[in-house]
C-alpha cells in the first residue's frame, strides 16, 4: 500500500457492485483534489480503464484501450517527482501485465514505456522522503525505486532490458545500498531488493560477485549500536522492534534464496528474531507477527519455532480487544489490519468477529485527536479498506455509518482530505494504490499470472509460494 507493489492480490472476478463504489470514490477524490493532483488523477484514469476490462459486459476494442493508455499516461507525466512518475510507471505496466493487455500497447515502435521507466531512476535524488526520518533516509527512495523498477520488468517479461544496452540495473541497485546509511532502511530495504533480485532468477549477482551483498547487510545489521542510526516513529517503539524489522524481512530473503547458511552468518539468527519477538510490545508483535510467521512458512521453520502454533496465531490476533485503533494513525491505527491479514494467510479467520470488524470501521472519526493523526488517516484507512475488501466485508467502509453523521467512512474520509490533498502529502496516494488494487482484483476472470510468478518456490520450505500455511 505505501510504495503500490503487490496490488491486486487475490483476484476474484469481476463484481459490479464492487466496481461502482471504487469509480463513486474516485469521483469524490477527483472533486476534492484532482485538480492539484497529478497521481490521483491518474489513478482515477488508471482505475477506470482496468474496471472497463475487467467487465465482461464490456467489449473494448485495441483503439478503445489505446485511447486510455493515452490519457493514463498524460497524467503520469505530469507528475512532478520523479520518485512517484516512477511507480505510477510501474503500477500502470504491472497492471498492464495482470491484465493481459498486448505488450506492444506500451512497447513498440513509437512508444518504449519500459525504457522512459527506467530512465526515471536517474532523476531520483536522495533524502527526498518528507517523514519524520527525513534527512536519515540517503538513497533509501532510490533503492526502493530499484526494486519497484526490477520487479515490474520481471513481470513485464523484459527482464533482458535490465541486463543489456550496456548497463546493469541489478548491479547499480546492489551498489545504492551502500548509500543508506540507517542499519533499519539498509536492512528492509536491501531484503526488498534481494527478494527481487532473486525472483528474477538473478542470484549470482549478489552472491558470486566481488562482494557477498547479503552477509554485507546481515553484517550491517549487527552494527546497530556502533553506528547508532535508529529511525524515527511517529510513536515511540521499542529498541527491539527496530532490530526485528528488518531482521525479519531478510530471513524472508533468505527465504528465497534456498541458502539456510545464512541464518547462522554471524549469530543464530532464527534465535534472535524470538528473543526479540519476546522483547516487543504486545501491540507491536500484531505488526511483526504475521512477517515472523511469513518468513518461518517460507524456510519451512514453522513448525520447529512455534510449537504450538494455533496457540500463537490465536494469542496475537486476540490482542484486538486490548487495543484502540483510533488512538494513533500508524502503531495502533494498522494493527487491526495486520491481525486480519495474519488470520486470513493462516486459515484463522474465526478468530475476527464482528465486534472487532465495527470497532475498526469506526476508529477514523478518533483520529481527529491530533494533527498528525488527521493528516495521516489515509494511511491506515487505505490498509483497512484492503484488509477488508480482501475478507469480503468492504460494504463497512463504503456503506453508511451513523459515526460518521450518515456518511460512508470513505466518503468522510475523502470530506475531510485538505483542498488538493496538500497536508496529507504522498499519504494521500496509499487511497489510490488500495482502490487500484480492488480494482485490479476484479478482473481474476482474465488475470494472466506471469511466469515469473509461476516458475518460482520457496526452496526451504516444502510448500509451495502461493499455497496456504
Amino acid at each position: 500500500m505505501v510504495r503500490g507493489l503487490g496490488l491486486g492480490q487475490y483476484p476474484i472476478g469481476y463484481d459490479g457492485a464492487v466496481a461502482a463504489e471504487i469509480r463513486q470514490a474516485f469521483a469524490l477524490l477527483e472533486a476534492k483534489v484532482t485538480a492539484s493532483n497529478s497521481y490521483t488523477l491518474f489513478s482515477s484514469r488508471l482505475a477506470g480503464l482496468i474496471l472497463e476490462v475487467a467487465d465482461p459486459a464490456t467489449r473494448l476494442d485495441r483503439r478503445d484501450v489505446e485511447r486510455a493508455l493515452a490519457s493514463v499516461l498524460d497524467a503520469l507525466r505530469r507528475e512532478g517527482n520523479p520518485y512517484w512518475r516512477l511507480m505510477s510507471g510501474c503500477i500502470l505496466l504491472d497492471a498492464a501485465s495482470k491484465l493481459g493487455l498486448d505488450k506492444s500497447l506500451l512497447f513498440n515502435d513509437e512508444l518504449d514505456f519500459p525504457g522512459e521507466v527506467l530512465a526515471m531512476l536517474d532523476e531520483i535524488q536522495p533524502n527526498q522522503i518528507p517523514d519524520e526520518n527525513k534527512g536519515r533516509h540517503g538513497d533509501y527512495e532510490k533503492l526502493s525505486a530499484y526494486s519497484a523498477a526490477l520487479l515490474v520488468l520481471g513481470q513485464y517479461d523484459m527482464q533482458n532490458r535490465l541486463l543489456s544496452g550496456g548497463r546493469n540495473y541489478i548491479r547499480e541497485a546492489l551498489s545504492v545500498l551502500d548509500r543508506v546509511p540507517s542499519p533499519f532502511f539498509r536492512g528492509r530495504g536491501g531484503a526488498m531488493l534481494f527478494s527481487v533480485i532473486l525472483l528474477l532468477g538473478q542470484d549470482s549477482e549478489i552472491f558470486d560477485g566481488d562482494r557477498d551483498y547479503m552477509k554485507d547487510v546481515l553484517d550491517y545489521l549487527d552494527r546497530a549500536d556502533e553506528l547508532n542510526m535508529p529511525p524515527a516513529f511517529p510513536q515511540p517503539m521499542s529498541e527491539a522492534f527496530v532490530r526485528i524489522y528488518p531482521l525479519l524481512t531478510m530471513l524472508n530473503a533468505i527465504a528465497m534464496s534456498g541458502r539456510d547458511g545464512y541464518l547462522n552468518h554471524g549469530k543464530d539468527r532464527l534465535a534472535e528474531a524470538g528473543r526479540l519477538l519476546a522483547e516487543i510490545t504486545p501491540v507491536e508483535r500484531t505488526h511483526m507477527g504475521l512477517y515472523y510467521i511469513v518468513a518461518l512458512h517460507n524456510l519451512g521453520r514453522l513448525k520447529t519455532e512455534i510449537l504450538d502454533f494455533d496457540t500463537f496465531v490465536s494469542e496475537i490476533v486476540g490482542q484486538w480487544r486490548y487495543i484502540d485503533p483510533g488512538e494513533n494513525f500508524f502503531l495502533h491505527g494498522i494493527s487491526y489490519s495486520y491481525l486480519i491479514e495474519t488470520a486470513m494467510v493462516t486459515g484463522r479467520l474465526d478468530l475476527i468477529g464482528g465486534e472487532m470488524l465495527e470497532k475498526l470501521a469506526d476508529a477514523f472519526v478518533d483520529l481527529d485527536r491530533s494533527d498528525m493523526d488527521s493528516a495521516n488517516r489515509p494511511y491506515p484507512f487505505s490498509y483497512a479498506l484492503n484488509m477488508m475488501a480482501e475478507i469480503g466485508v468492504a460494504d463497512l467502509l463504503f456503506k453508511p455509518r451513523a459515526r460518521y453523521q450518515g456518511m460512508a467512512p470513505i466518503a468522510w474520509v475523502i470530506d475531510k482530505l485538505s483542498d488538493g490533498g496538500a497536508r496529507e502529502g504522498n499519504r494521500l496516494y496509499m487511497l489510490d494504490h488500495t482502490l487500484i488494487s480492488i480494482a485490479l482484483r476484479l478482473s481474476g476472470e482474465v488475470r494472466c499470472e506471469s511466469a515469473l510468478f509461476r516458475r518460482f518456490c520457496f526452496r526451504l520450505s516444502p510448500i509451495h509460494a502461493g499455497e496456504a500455511v
